[in-house]
């Protein structure tokens, strides 16, 4: 699956590096080693065929780990499958919108008085791809929280009670992960991460009340002799 998808993506290799290299403007980029150009092309043609094939992976892996899972259990898997995938499309969707395009313009910017940037392909592709994969990671936590919330390992008192940690390490958090020391970009990664653990809460909150409801239904009547 993923060589007919990186087949197929490397057929339209040009089109997808007119979206990777458009947060970056008119910079043309460069590769000082022989191989560099056909390595980095083969790489994004990789990474694309495994993102078009990670239906059919996932189903594949489902296939191989659900005979081991009861049928709650089951139900819980392809009901957060879903919502994993559209959590991590819309953090790729929102980095490539708002993060990356500024990230892109201060670091190419940045010290441009005192020389001309040269900037090669290959790391300016790694640049890319790093950050927007840290973002798509950070959009799965109100999925984690919720379906941890769900198993009954947490609970949204015990996510509420440690919103000023958080708030603190959300700023902390988006000072590593933001490629720029500009405070805007920052506060913008920073307060996505705090809107996402209010969510998070709130998730847990929605799935605490439905397995409450949904053991109070279960529950065996007791009948006096």
């Amino acid at each position: 699956a993923v060589i007919v998808t990186s087949s197929v993506c490397f057929a339209f290799i040009d089109r997808i590096f007119a979206l990777l290299k458009r947060p970056a403007g008119d910079v043309n980029f460069i590769f000082i080693e022989m191989t560099e150009g056909f390595s980095v092309y083969m790489r994004v043609s990789i990474i694309a065929g495994i993102a078009v094939a990670m239906p059919f992976l996932i189903y594949q892996f489902l296939m191989f780990v659900l005979p081991a899972l009861t049928s709650r259990e089951r139900r819980m898997v392809f009901t957060v499958l879903p919502v994993v995938t559209l959590m991590f499309a819309g953090g790729v969707v929102f980095g490539y919108q708002y993060l990356v395009p500024p990230a892109a313009r201060f670091l190419l910017s940045f010290g441009a008085e005192a020389a001309n940037p040269q900037i090669r392909l290959s790391n300016y592709v790694d640049f890319v791809t790093r950050l927007l994969m840290a973002i798509g990671i950070l959009f799965e936590m109100p999925v984690v929280t919720s379906f941890l919330a769900r198993m009954g390992l947490i609970t949204s008192k015990w996510l509420a009670d440690r919103r000023r940690i958080m708030i603190i390490l959300a700023f902390v958090i988006a000072a590593f992960i933001t490629p720029t020391p500009d405070a805007v970009n920052q506060s913008i990664v920073a307060g996505t991460m705090i809107v996402l653990y209010e969510m998070s809460i709130w998730a847990a909150r929605l799935v605490q009340k439905r397995r409450q409801t949904t053991e109070v239904l279960t529950e065996p009547e007791i009948t006096e002799p």
